[in-house]
């Protein structure tokens, strides 16, 4: 598992295109709130504890499920 991975910019937006956004900005999928710019959405994302959301786990968690779902694909090939 990749516990210590940095959340990038494409990962936010891997995320995002799940749920399109009814309004101009990015969201963040872990606590739904809605950043301006992808810039402002990362730096949320990486100080979420301090804000009291878990969010920085949440897009860790789901950048692992994505590596093991491609590693199985390979695997599968």
């Amino acid at each position: 598992a990749s516990g210590g991975a940095s959340i990038t910019v494409r990962d936010i937006l891997t995320a995002s295109q799940r749920q399109p956004v009814p309004q101009q900005g990015y969201q963040c999928m872990s606590c739904c709130r809605i950043f301006p710019t992808l810039w402002s959405v990362k730096t949320h994302i990486q100080h979420s504890s301090q804000e009291g959301y878990s969010c920085k786990v949440y897009y860790r968690r789901l950048k692992a499920l994505w590596e093991k779902e491609h590693k199985e694909q390979e695997a599968a090939a």
